[in-house]
């Protein structure tokens, strides 16, 4: 956790204009929880405003844990560390929170802590401790609808995914450099006028939920306590051991430095189980209007990583660029240390133009249904941070880089290509099966991998089917029959890179006649293709 308290106070406003403002005699405390897996490695964030003021910013962290363990911490420590002779305000995007500490926990009490239905509250030692610290005070609970661009619950969200990346027990060096540089995009500028943060932006497709899907109905205490009835225990040392009193010892001693503009980073990936819905999921059926979609638009928490590796894949209104085709989705799948993260980007595009039938034929996305998806400039930040110092790899890479470096042009990123390293795996694939098909298609059929319904060429599937054809290539894996020669020989054949064995293979003729026959078929549909050869 840290502590920081700003030297410049936030002016007296009208809370309703400025969520950041500070109120007479009331601390405002800003509280959000994120997990990664949930259950997964998970963080807390706390962002208080007290009646002078002044803020403080608090987050911790633990490997294990799930998302509503998290958000009941950010709740516990902001009630620790807000003073008791002030009117408390808490503000949280969780229902569970919000509902299980204003209408649900007297029941639970009475009933021994057992829900309506009998069965044991789950985080039971967690409720307890923030009933135990509600007791001595009045405070004023609120909800605030989660990831729609409002000030407080931004804050409080950046909080808890550091503590998500504090909780790591493999932080390098570089990752607490990341850390800090984060801590520092998290408080306002002193100097700032706090009335522009609250500003908002009409025509920002992340700030409004047009369909209603974190409308805060009414939910019912079962659904939301049952989804987390297996929970690990919380072991927390300080809240165990301190009074009631009002705490002011930190968890960590990182300060956290003053900084000069909020994070845009932007997730869109809410997995918080907290507020069920009943609209209809989404069914992958891309060739109608389908207003269900949510794109996943996580926040680099990994970025700098050294090996940081994301296997992409684009689908596009057609081959060229330069005759203004453009990109329609992106579908990423991350990896470090050639394992997978977990974490997937992935986003539908409205190009603004049309598109020929014959394209849509190739990846099964119509018109109709990328006319409500946001455009490119709306998420090209989030994008660019997500990509941003990794190693890209990209099947017939030039073709995906080209068109991305056409739409970051147009909204003024004009270094992304210098902010990636590129690694083609046709390129790659051409080396080692010289004279063979090597489309994806037949990578995965020859590698006897990522065999998934691939129906429509779509990014995100690609990509993923791409990785396990990625990582199959580089293995340094060898066939069968090299596997046999070398019980043959004792093993010796078996420590022999695939590279020096790579000169001892010849193309088949037969193959080699049925790749350009089959480059010439294609050449005759695209005339670009026809044009180089």
């Amino acid at each position: 956790m840290s502590d920081n308290r700003t030297s410049t106070p936030h002016s007296h406003k009208d809370h309703a204009i400025d969520p950041l403002a500070a109120k007479k005699n009331t601390t405002v405390a800003y509280t959000d929880g994120a997990c990664k897996g949930n259950p997964g490695a998970g963080g807390w964030g706390a962002h208080l405003i007290f009646s002078d003021g002044h803020t403080q910013d608090l987050y911790g962290g633990t490997k294990e844990t799930t998302n509503n363990r998290m958000e009941l911490m950010g709740a516990i420590q902001a009630l620790t560390h807000s003073p008791h002779e002030h009117n408390l305000e808490i503000w949280t995007d969780s229902s569970y929170v919000k509902k299980g500490i204003t209408e649900w926990i007297e029941g639970w009490k009475k009933r021994g802590w057992k829900t309506a239905s009998k069965k044991p509250v789950a985080n039971q030692n967690l409720w307890q401790q923030l009933d135990a610290l509600c007791q001595q005070r009045d405070v004023d609970w609120h909800w605030v609808k989660g990831h729609a661009g409002h000030a407080g619950n931004e804050k409080a969200d950046e909080l808890a995914n550091l503590g998500v990346t504090s909780s790591s027990e493999d932080l390098s060096a570089r990752d607490a450099q990341e850390m800090a540089k984060k801590k520092e995009q998290i408080m306002p500028n002193k100097s700032q006028n706090t009335s522009n943060q609250s500003t908002s932006n009409n025509d920002d497709w992340l700030k409004y939920d047009p369909l209603g899907l974190d409308i805060d109905d009414e939910l019912d205490e079962e659904a939301l306590d049952e989804e987390v009835l297996n929970d690990e225990p919380f072991n927390n040392p300080l809240l165990d051991e301190q009074s009631h009193d009002n705490a002011s010892k930190p968890m960590s001693t990182t300060d956290m430095p003053e900084s000069q503009t909020m994070t845009t980073d932007t997730i869109m990936n809410n997995d918080n189980p907290d507020t069920p819905t009943d609209e209809p999921k989404f069914d992958g059926d891309t060739s109608r209007a389908n207003p269900y979609f949510k794109p996943l638009l996580p926040k680099p928490i990994n970025r700098h990583q050294s090996d940081r590796q994301l296997i992409m894949d684009t689908e596009t209104t057609g081959l060229d660029p330069q005759k203004g085709d453009r990109v329609i989705e992106v579908g990423i799948v991350e990896m470090i240390g050639r394992k997978f993260t977990g974490e997937k980007l992935h986003v539908y595009i409205n190009p603004q133009r049309g598109m020929d039938e014959e394209v849509i034929r190739i990846h099964g996305i119509s018109e109709a249904f990328l006319t409500d998806k946001p455009t490119f400039d709306q998420v090209a930040q989030s994008l660019y941070d997500f990509m941003d110092g990794a190693e890209i790899i990209a099947h017939n890479a030039t073709f995906d880089m080209n068109f991305l470096n056409m739409e970051f042009g147009k909204v003024g990123m004009h270094d992304f290509a210098q902010r990636v390293k590129v690694t083609d795996s046709l390129v790659m694939a051409k080396q080692q099966y010289p004279g063979q098909k090597n489309t994806l298609d037949a990578l995965v059929r020859r590698l006897d991998v990522g065999k998934q319904d691939r129906t429509f060429h779509g990014a995100l599937l690609d990509s993923e089917i791409l990785a396990e054809v990625y990582l199959a290539m580089t293995g340094g894996q060898v066939t069968l029959a090299i596997e046999e020669d070398s019980q043959a020989d004792g093993g010796q054949t078996a420590h022999a890179h695939f590279a020096n064995l790579a000169s001892l293979l010849l193309a088949s003729p037969t193959d080699e006649t049925a790749n350009q026959s089959w480059y010439s078929e294609l050449a005759e549909e695209y005339s670009e293709l026809k044009a180089n050869m």
